[in-house]
């Protein structure tokens, strides 16, 4: 007698909802996520061949403005009691200040950390004398050694040179 065979059904899963839910939590997540902190004030930087990588940590920023308001941006670790633990993190901080107590502040957000690179991000069309008096304060407090921020300037077509050989 020969034994007969159970017939499988075969199992059908639809995939097309998941996909769907991996891409929708996919786009979700590109559009709310920050991958570098928001600027004190946004600045319209002028433009510059400078190439010079900037240090993702340690940094103080001086921000000035084309209405000639200074900011001074930094990260500050802080201590935080959480159910009885105490935990250490940072904390964003941005201060307002003028050319009389930049230099203040800076040492007060140097704090520490006296490795801290000052980097100064300025308006193209910030006052000259504003930068004058920043940078004179600076002096002043032996803050002598910083950055001034600009952009990437893009070449387009041929440079001057160029243009005068031919």
């Amino acid at each position: 007698m020969a034994i007969k065979k159970k017939r499988r059904i075969s199992i059908r899963i639809d995939m097309t909802p998941m996909v769907d839910i991996a891409f929708l939590l996919l786009i979700f997540y590109m559009a709310t996520t920050q991958f570098k902190p928001p600027e004190a004030r946004a600045v319209d930087l002028p433009e510059s061949h400078s190439q010079i990588e900037l240090p993702d940590k340690d940094i103080i920023n001086i921000t000035v403005t084309k209405h000639d308001s200074l900011y001074v941006d930094y990260v500050q670790p802080r201590e935080i009691e959480i159910e009885g633990e105490l935990i250490r993190t940072k904390v964003r901080v941005v201060r307002t200040c003028d050319t009389y107590n930049v230099s203040a502040e800076i040492n007060r957000a140097r704090g520490e950390n006296l490795r801290a690179l000052i980097v100064i991000k300025a308006d193209q069309d910030a006052s000259f004398g504003v930068m004058q008096d920043v940078m004179r304060s600076m002096q002043e407090n032996s803050l002598e050694r910083f950055l001034i921020i600009t952009d990437q300037e893009v070449d387009l077509g041929e440079t001057e040179e160029e243009a005068a050989e031919a």
